[in-house]
């Protein structure tokens, strides 16, 4: 197929995501005879339908979804670049809005996050947190660059998304400096029955690091439970039990809450992933979160 027509191809685009040729017609301020007539050339030029009808519903063929995946992505990407532009255009800092899962430890995600303000043009960067699916949801809509999370997109939601490592680590044992000397002893048989601040199940690394205490023979006594991990180190710094951080945090964790590694394993491992529209990072500042996640902090 040589010389496609891009008009044509924004024409069924926004029928299919419209959802049909009268929505479709309101949003480019087109006659229904006009669009069917475009859409006839287009699949003419492929050599393929690309709808079927459901009664009086249009419904994509299987070469449908293909065109509109690879449609939805090149219509996205030029909506990106002209906000883009424009930004640079008129002086203003570069666009740059994440996701956080809000298991995710404050920490971590300053530490990912960083390099995006040294670039070399000025970055605005806003930040939002909440649970992995409405953050999805606003991938979706390209309401975000990136959802940084503590575990990969699923199969099983309905969300085209997908996952880049960033990197992973093993974890370190922290204990208040009243309490740091006697659980170092013997660590980690030390841990049984230690009061211990754990994250809830709705983080990807409880279930792991259950899993390794019961692979040692340690039964913990848990004493708090906690989504957010900084206050579960704050409750740590008052030697309320022993905590867990990831150990690529683990100066950050000592200095600022006057608190002591009391041992390390590599055998639970804490791993974090931007969640993209795309399959290849484009915007600059999601690059950078990238490759210094890879190079450096990991």
């Amino acid at each position: 197929m040589r010389g496609m027509n891009y008009n044509h191809l924004y024409y069924f685009w926004t029928v299919a995501k419209e959802g049909g040729i009268a929505a479709a017609c309101e949003q480019l301020h087109l006659t229904p005879q006009t669009v069917s007539g475009q859409l006839k050339v287009l699949e003419e030029a492929l050599g393929a339908k690309l709808f079927s009808r459901a009664g009086r519903k249009l419904v994509l063929t299987d070469t449908g979804r293909v065109a509109f995946n690879y449609a939805d992505e090149m219509f996205r990407l030029g909506a990106e670049m002209t906000e883009v532009l424009e930004g640079r255009a008129g002086g203003q800092p570069l666009a740059f809005t994440v996701g956080i899962v809000d298991v995710v430890p404050k920490m971590i995600a300053y530490r990912l996050l960083e390099p995006a303000l040294h670039l070399s043009e000025p970055v605005h960067i806003v930040c939002r947190e909440g649970k992995l699916d409405a953050l999805l949801a606003d991938i979706a809509l390209h309401k975000l660059d990136i959802v940084i999370a503590d575990t990969p997109v699923g199969t099983a939601l309905n969300v085209r998304a997908f996952n880049h490592l960033l990197g992973e680590c093993g974890i370190t044992f922290f204990a208040a400096r009243t309490l740091a000397a006697r659980y170092r002893r013997r660590f980690p048989h030390s841990l049984a029955d230690a009061p211990m601040l754990l994250p809830t199940t709705s983080t990807a690394v409880r279930g792991a690091l259950m899993q390794w205490l019961d692979q040692q023979g340690i039964r913990p006594r848990i004493v708090g439970e906690f989504d957010d991990s900084a206050l579960m180190n704050a409750f740590g710094q008052r030697a309320v039990g022993v905590f867990v951080a990831p150990s690529v945090v683990e100066q950050e964790i000592t200095r600022q809450y006057d608190v002591r590694p009391i041992g390390r394993t590599d055998g639970v491992r804490e791993r974090y992933y931007a969640i993209s529209a795309e399959r290849r990072l484009r915007h600059p500042a999601v690059v950078a979160v990238s490759q210094a996640a890879r190079s450096e902090l990991f």
